[in-house]
């Protein structure tokens, strides 16, 4: 990034936001990060929602949209590097299998199917890449 993009994009940070220091113990961060973590969740939003609820309960759903796992394109990508993960490992599976069906079995219906079920998922992930690229 240049540093003419991030000089804007802290002067649009200065005017849009307040930043609030806050201590506390280092295992109640570490804690308070990984569960963050877990549930996909930046530190400053769930801070906002708590801070937003404990102030007035009926506007945290005017910002539910700043804590959507899917709110922003990068989100999507990263959630989608999981999703690669899994198909490549559902595609090499089934790879596997037909690989150790015996050859009187190769035209068989599960055989067939699981040739099928690969090139359906291959599909599957190329179009996903390409949306996502």
């Amino acid at each position: 990034m240049s540093k003419s993009s991030n000089i804007s994009k802290d002067r649009w940070n200065a005017a849009h936001y307040s930043q609030i220091k806050v201590s506390v113990k280092p295992d109640v961060a570490a804690n308070f990060k990984a569960a963050c973590a877990a549930k996909g969740v930046s530190m400053a939003a769930a801070l906002s929602d708590f801070m937003l609820s404990y102030a007035d309960p009926a506007s945290i759903s005017k910002h539910k949209s700043d804590t959507n796992p899917y709110a922003t394109r990068r989100k999507r990508r990263d959630i989608l590097a999981g999703i690669n993960t899994q198909i490549s490992h559902l595609i090499a599976a089934e790879e596997s299998y037909r690989d150790s069906v015996p050859e009187n079995l190769n035209g068989s219906k599960w055989y067939e199917a699981s040739e099928q079920s690969a090139s359906l998922l291959q599909d599957a992930l190329d179009i996903l890449l390409d949306v996502y690229s």
